[in-house]
């Protein structure tokens, strides 16, 4: 059992070798002509550019909070914040630079069809990532093994804890400034080119149309990445804390036998999902279909099998883990009930949201339908159905807390809420256990939407265009499943912070 977070560091340098092998095999497929390469270069200067002049503040920023954390809490607790930051910083600018390199391999890669353009685009994606799981995975373990397991510092578990705020000041300057930066620029490029000179979207005589693709890359490659990086960290950093801090448990006492199972556990569904996740991400094939639902089932093979994967081993790891603990009343399945049904919970979410953004289904339809009739009614029934869409999304994220509470009860008895609140917190890491194949779904979007407008701005045939417009419409989908795992998973692993901020 002392092994995991050692196995859990392994799984994440697996998940880093992984993501330098999809970087190789992007960067050595054909970008296309002259023109394509020049727009794809002009799209990485610019978003190059906007990270560089964003992380400037956010050092600022980080600086500050280290020197503050410093004084009110440890100064090693500022070095595992400028850790936790350093790496999701990194994890962002490494994911993005093959995104902008992936767009135009896409591109002329689509002239083949689908089949050879879905690979490539999920490829790209996938270094951001395994990137993000890897790193975020790796620091943690290594934040944990030197303060707590070999040093046994004072004041061991608030040092690791410090690591996960590192994450959050680099999500919250990534996902507002990158998200305002990207509609900026959409509405603006929109409005100057369809509504005031009258040109299609992404056409080359529209100088806005770069600013454009730019914003899909900060936004929703790295600022979606910062965000997963962060509630990834979050999620397994929330049920070691709260029970260290609930039990006043010192880096001395986590080796105990009583205690150790606790920590570990997280850990260990950690590690289960980037294994599956390494396994799912071979899955991911290309049909020669431009249908939405056939490239739908073709992207998410991947992230259905590394689920599969992810269920079987952490009910096999929960009696392995809890099932000679003289705290389990003989029911070691509960907290794998908790850890089911989280990721079960962030499954559904992610259907709910492709059940309301695909163009298979019939929310969308509708949408579409208003439209014949003009803009208003177009408005009104897509801010209607948005708003009926949070209703189910809210009803499984509730769902998912009663499971969570009710598994971890079974396992460590029901005297106390103990039992409970670290069912919740585990089930946050069960929802996001699966990070490095979902961010890899999600950073597919971005790539496939600048696939396509490199397609229109270098004046390729139509028919790429069409088969980039295939790829583009799943990659509106997928954006909002990403957003489901992320928002589902902040709600239980923020319950389980706020209980272990009261406890300590």
């Amino acid at each position: 059992m002392e092994a995991i977070p050692y196995l859990a560091a392994l799984s994440a340098i697996a998940g880093l070798l992984l993501a330098g092998y999809y970087y190789t095999a992007v960067k050595q497929a054909s970008p296309g002509n002259d023109r394509m390469v020049f727009l794809m270069t002009e799209i990485q200067k610019g978003a190059r550019a906007f990270l560089q002049a964003e992380y400037k503040w956010v050092g600022v920023f980080a600086a500050g909070m280290a020197i503050l954390l410093a004084l009110v809490i440890a100064p090693l607790a500022a070095i595992t914040y400028l850790l936790g930051a350093v790496l999701s910083a990194g994890a962002g600018y490494a994911g993005m630079t093959v995104a902008t390199m992936a767009n135009a391999r896409t591109t002329e890669a689509a002239k083949e069809g689908p089949a050879k353009a879905l690979p490539i685009a999920f490829r790209g994606g996938a270094v951001m990532g395994f990137s993000v799981a890897g790193l975020a995975l790796l620091g943690l373990m290594l934040t944990y093994l030197v303060f707590v397991t070999w040093f046994e510092v004072d004041q061991a578990f608030e040092i690791v804890t410090a690591y996960g705020l590192g994450a959050s000041t680099i999500a919250l300057f990534s996902r507002v400034g990158g998200g305002i930066y990207t509609k900026a620029a959409d509405v603006g490029a929109d409005l100057v080119g369809k509504v005031e000179a009258g040109i299609p979207e992404d056409d080359p005589r529209n100088p806005a149309t770069i600013a454009d693709n730019v914003g899909d890359n900060v936004g929703d490659v790295a600022g979606m990445g910062a965000d997963l990086f962060e509630s990834y960290a979050g999620s397994i950093i929330a049920p070691i804390s709260l029970i260290a801090f609930a039990g006043a448990v010192t880096a001395e006492q986590a080796g105990d036998v009583d205690i150790l199972p606790f920590f570990v556990f997280p850990m260990f569904v950690a590690f289960i999902g980037m294994l599956a996740s390494i396994i799912g991400s071979f899955l991911v094939k290309g049909g020669d279909s431009t249908d939405s639902s056939a490239l739908s089932k073709a992207l998410h093979m991947g992230t259905n099998v590394a689920m599969g994967i992810t269920v079987v081993g952490v009910f096999a790891g929960s009696f392995w883990i809890f099932g000679g603990d003289s705290f389990t009343e003989d029911k070691p399945w509960g907290l794998a009930v908790s850890v089911i049904g989280g990721l079960i919970a962030g499954w559904a979410l992610g259907k709910t949201a492709e059940y309301y953004t695909s163009d298979h289904f019939n929310p969308v339809k509708t949408i579409a339908q208003q439209a014949e009739t003009g803009p208003a009614t177009t408005v009104l029934k897509g801010i209607s159905i948005g708003m009926v869409s949070v209703a189910a999304s809210v009803v499984l994220i509730l769902l998912g807390i009663g499971i969570a509470y009710w598994g971890g009860q079974q396992t460590l008895g029901d005297e106390t809420t103990l039992g409970g609140l670290y069912g919740i917190a585990v089930a946050a890491i069960g929802m996001l256990a699966t990070t490095g194949v979902v961010v890899s779904v999600d950073a597919y979007g971005p790539i496939a939407d600048n696939a396509g407008g490199i397609a229109e701005m270098a004046e390729l045939d139509p028919s790429v265009r069409d088969v980039t417009d295939a790829l583009d419409s799943l990659g509106n989908t997928t954006a909002a499943v990403a957003k489901g795992f992320a928002v589902g998973s902040a709600a239980l692993t923020a319950l389980a912070l706020f209980k272990s901020f009261e406890f300590a």
